[in-house]
């Protein structure tokens, strides 16, 4: 009960001030090839320089031409940093600070999944922070100052950073490696651009890895110690999105594309406000450790957390299952519902390809998995305490 209390006077004190700051003030364009609208807008806000954070695939393969010549005809120079690893490392964000004062850029463009969006965000905040590392960043409300314009176009199924206050970082601490959030206000995005069209091209393995993600957003932050109605709205109505759009999405279906990219960004509209639970922290530490791609980790261990967490959730999986398209809820007892509702995630998941187990798993590694776990800034949010053994247990059921 105190740690409940905790959560949500904490989350109730963030909220107040997430209404008074000006960074909640998001421009959101939403429509095929609405990045090709960003030139336009540069020019409108008298942006000349910007220092584009992306991946070497997207350069490699043309996609930004269109974009760019865009650029080039307003007169706007564009400097390209390619160097974003799938986990992105301190030195990564380092990189693209020192590129961002040697031409003297004014903004900041990502173009790219989770890792992309969450370097970039980093980068803003060293440039507004320059005498504070990313480490000293960790955790809540330690950057404090106005990030420089920051636009964020997601080419994922679902990781949501361009709608949310957190950025993720990989480091290493005392020769481990660890996952690691900095969450402030400022880190929202004064811009996010929603542009299906430029998913079209992510692999089928990798649109169900985010997809996963964004569905994992959306179950914990509906479930979370702090959610509430308003949250409970964007969560409900995202976990049904997701449901109808992620296996199209997979098959590269327009309908699908299309679905993704507004039921994540629902989602993390949801979440970003409430927090997260244990699903996420499990994942943060698998990914660390074994490389495990986060939406994958996130998959699998959503199901086992669902179990988990079902004594502690009320009537809320009747509604998980109902948004999930599961039939004849309403006829269900609370315990059939609430295995149907674990199931349809399941099912979900088992469709777009995700494995159950991983191999790697170490029994011997399970000790740190669970520490490092129990220490993640999501834990705390998650609706059932966890401990060490709790979490150990939990990770057991991967192998």
């Amino acid at each position: 009960m105190h740690s409940i209390f905790w959560f949500r006077t904490r989350q109730w004190v963030l909220s107040r001030v997430l209404h008074l700051t000006e960074h909640k003030k998001q421009t959101l364009l939403a429509a095929p090839d609405a990045v090709l609208l960003l030139p336009a807008l540069f020019r409108k806000r008298r942006i000349s320089r910007i220092l584009l954070v992306t991946t070497p695939g997207f350069v490699r393969r043309g996609t930004l031409t269109s974009l760019l010549d865009g650029c080039k005809k307003e007169n706007i120079s564009v400097t390209i940093f390619s160097e974003i690893a799938p986990d992105p490392q301190i030195e990564s964000v380092e990189q693209g600070f020192r590129l961002y004062q040697q031409i003297q850029a004014q903004a900041i463009l990502a173009i790219g999944g989770g890792s992309v969006l969450d370097a970039a965000k980093l980068i803003g905040a060293r440039v507004c922070c320059p005498k504070k590392t990313v480490p000293a960043m960790r955790g809540l409300l330690k950057v404090r100052r106005k990030l420089p314009p920051l636009f964020a176009v997601p080419t994922t199924a679902g990781t949501g950073s361009e709608a949310t206050a957190a950025a993720v970082i990989t480091d290493c601490i005392d020769g481990k490696p660890y996952k690691y959030a900095v969450n402030d206000l400022c880190l929202i995005p004064d811009t996010a651009v929603l542009d299906p069209r430029l998913t079209i091209s992510l692999p089928s393995s990798m649109t169900a890895d985010t997809g996963m993600d964004a569905l994992t957003h959306a179950i914990e932050g509906y479930t979370t110690k702090a959610a509430w109605e308003m949250t409970d709205m964007f969560h409900l109505k995202a976990i049904e999105i997701i449901s109808k759009s992620l296996r199209g999405a997979v098959a590269n279906t327009k309908e699908g594309r299309e679905g993704m990219a507004l039921g994540q960004y629902i989602a993390g509209m949801g979440f970003s406000n409430v927090g997260l639970g244990i699903a996420h922290s499990m994942a943060h530490t698998l990914g660390a450790v074994y490389d495990t791609p986060h939406g994958v980790a996130c998959a699998m261990m959503l199901p086992i957390v669902m179990e988990y967490n079902a004594d502690c959730t009320g009537e809320k999986y009747r509604e998980i299952a109902r948004a999930m398209g599961v039939e004849g809820v309403d006829q269900m007892d609370q315990a059939t519902y609430r295995k149907a509702a674990v199931d349809a995630v399941r099912k979900l998941s088992e469709d777009v390809g995700i494995p159950s187990k991983l191999e790697a798993l170490k029994e011997e590694d399970l000790p740190f998995l669970a520490e490092s776990a129990h220490a993640d800034a999501c834990a705390p949010g998650n609706p059932k305490d966890a401990s060490v053994e709790d979490l150990t247990a939990l990770f057991r059921k991967l192998m």
